[in-house]
């Protein structure tokens, strides 16, 4: 009886492992991607160096692109805006400029890692879904739901066109200043920020 080649096998199931296992994935992603760059980071670099196998890892994220998005948010590279809700929108957003301040604190010189994969992204249009869904949309809804809440307590006039624009520019801040200025965005330049140009232009008082 002939067996089933590759192309006609069932899929395999997902497999269990260990946090402690996963991470020395992740691990190993963010070593690799600091060695060589995104371009140069292969599944068989990582399954050679956890010794591992390469079905394991596809069985796990499907390719590469899930693969780093994974090991960026294992690290915490998505800034952590969960549980802001400080009753007002400026305190809500002068929240998140502390929160990124903090990562940025703690990751150092990783961080660098968001914007070179983000780069990539550009280039890969794989990547760039996986950056969106993992990474961007889920900052860019948690800000909105902040300037929502503000709107809702009339701190901000509903038709105020600012409204749809502080996602944009807050994220926008956080990941270009290094672009322009080689220096990450901290709290004291988020902040300045916030009180220069965002809530001017919602309206409120710095």
């Amino acid at each position: 009886m002939a067996t089933q080649g590759p192309e006609t096998a069932a899929p395999q199931r997902r497999s269990k492992i260990s946090p402690e296992r996963e991470q020395e994935f992740y691990q190993a992603v963010l070593d690799l991607l600091q060695e060589g760059g995104y371009e140069a980071l292969t599944i068989e670099a990582v399954a050679a160096r956890t010794r591992a196998s390469r079905s394991t890892l596809y069985r796990q994220w499907c390719g590469k692109p899930q693969l780093v998005v994974a090991a960026l948010r294992s690290c915490k590279r998505p800034f952590a805006l969960e549980g802001i809700d400080t009753g007002s929108l400026a305190g809500d957003l002068r929240a998140v400029a502390a929160a990124v301040g903090e990562a940025g604190e703690k990751c150092g010189g990783d961080t660098a890692l968001v914007y070179a994969v983000g780069h990539a992204a550009l280039q890969d249009p794989d990547l760039l879904q996986a950056l969106r869904a993992a990474l961007i949309e889920h900052e860019v809804k948690t800000i909105q739901a902040m300037v929502r809440r503000g709107v809702e307590r009339g701190e901000v006039a509903a038709d105020n066109p600012a409204v749809e624009f502080v996602p944009t520019q807050l994220i926008g801040a956080m990941r270009v200043r290094h672009l322009l200025e080689g220096r990450f965005a901290d709290r004291g330049y988020l902040t300045r920020f916030l009180e220069a140009s965002v809530f001017p232009a919602l309206g409120l008082t710095p």
